[in-house]
């Protein structure tokens, strides 16, 4: 496997930080306030998360489209039509309380990893993309369990 790129694993590292602030949120008084008071309540707790979460779930669903360009024939239709899960599912499973979001939100990210995987094996990405993928998986996995816990 051949090393992440520099750019992408700072910017991919980057990404993480919304989740690891709304888990810092959960876990600090301080920060709480000092989210609600300053940024507005929608950036403390779970909220960002799940919001956040969302997001990046239909973000990777381009991600994968993107990579199922590469591809011809039923595997391009398999692609593209595997491409859209991601996006739909933050859509149709993120609408509960925080808990039952987040835990949706968890499934939503293990279920990307194996789309990831299938992708990658394809060859449609990148030799490096699981070594990031893993890495950014388990960050996010990590910082939601903080809210579903919590």
């Amino acid at each position: 496997m051949t090393q992440i790129p520099r750019s992408a694993l700072i910017l991919g590292l980057a990404g993480v930080l919304p989740f690891a602030w709304g888990a810092l949120t959960m876990v600090s008084p301080w920060a709480a306030n000092f989210a609600a008071s300053t940024l507005g309540p929608r950036f403390a707790g779970p909220y960002v998360q799940l919001f956040y979460g969302a997001v990046i779930l239909s973000f990777m669903s381009g991600v994968l489209w993107g990579f199922a360009t590469k591809a011809e024939g039923g595997q391009a239709a398999t692609g593209y039509g595997l491409s859209v899960l991601p996006a739909l599912w933050a859509f149709f499973m993120t609408g509960g309380g925080p808990v039952s979001a987040g835990i949706y939100l968890i499934f939503g990210f293990l279920g990307l990893l194996a789309l990831d995987f299938a992708f990658w094996r394809w060859g449609l990405a990148p030799d490096w993309w699981m070594k990031l993928r893993v890495l950014l998986t388990v960050l996010v996995l990590a910082c939601l369990a903080v809210g579903v816990v919590l």
